[in-house]
């Protein structure tokens, strides 16, 4: 996994996996880009790694600074060689009582602004001769997962443009794509997460918690990424069996998740939002 003097971009660089895999690639020898909007957070993961980085904040969502932004990542060294889009943010709210402006945020944010950004430097890859493109879905990306509608949709939406994508360019202009389907894994995506009226949560769930370590995510992806993998699933115990339902047994997996999306929303239709 040798990424030395490659240029890496990630998005949602801040916390959580986005830091988890700058500092990962930092030590494989790349120069990281760091985005993300909190800069004294991007600088105190800066300051933990020993490659060169350039701090590039901005709102994902800001379409009209995006040009700008890219062609300074590009005059930085040179080129982009992997860029992840990372950058996201989750639900916790049946379908039945979010208002519409959730919905609309969310496929903004995990969709259509990762979109953007990978449209924007396209040309400036094959014009290289090549790079790699991340996309980070989710399982919730491959199955409808209760109190996610939105979060579901947008993943999954990623998923279909990144395979897209892949379809039309890693044969013609040497661009490979991996799509990254993390289950729980130890971050504050939670805490983070939209309520129906677009409120932040701010607390965690307890498979979170006992989630993967991000460090052991950025591992596995690093790896994904230097084997040219297409697709990779980090999840253990239920989520990866439920994931890998979707193939081999959709009619299981949907008399699954109908019996827990049954439990879910009686809870939450009382009022228990635990």
């Amino acid at each position: 996994m040798d990424f030395t003097d490659k240029t890496v971009w990630i998005t949602g660089a801040s916390s959580g996996i986005g830091e988890a895999l700058a500092k990962a690639f930092a030590e494989q020898g790349a120069h990281i880009i760091l985005s993300g909007r909190r800069v004294q957070a991007l600088e105190t993961v800066a300051a933990d790694i020993s490659t060169d980085t350039l701090l590039l904040p901005f709102e994902t969502t800001d379409y009209d600074a995006l040009p700008a932004k890219v062609a300074e990542a590009k005059k930085w060294k040179g080129r982009v060689d992997v860029l992840v889009n990372n950058a996201g943010i989750s639900q916790r709210s049946l379908a039945l009582d979010t208002d519409p402006n959730v919905h609309h945020q969310i496929v903004n944010v995990d969709l259509l602004a990762p979109i953007w950004l990978t449209q924007l430097l396209l040309p400036h890859m094959i014009s290289a001769g090549g790079g790699h493109i991340v996309g980070i879905s989710s399982v919730a990306g491959r199955i409808g997962v209760p109190l996610r509608t939105a979060y579901c949709a947008a993943k999954h939406g990623l998923i279909g443009y990144m395979d897209a994508l892949r379809a039309e360019t890693e044969t013609r202009h040497n661009i490979h794509v991996t799509n990254i389907l993390p289950g729980s894994i130890r971050t504050d995506v939670s805490r983070n997460a939209l309520t129906k009226d677009g409120s932040k949560r701010d607390k965690s769930d307890a498979v979170i918690d006992n989630g993967m370590e991000p460090a052991e995510c950025a591992r596995q992806i690093l790896e994904a990424v230097a084997n040219k993998v297409p697709e990779l699933i980090i999840a253990e115990g239920p989520e990866l069996m439920l994931a890998q339902l979707r193939h081999s047994d959709p009619e299981k997996l949907f008399e699954m998740t109908a019996g827990l999306g049954a439990q879910i929303a009686e809870k939450y239709e009382a009022g228990d939002d635990d």
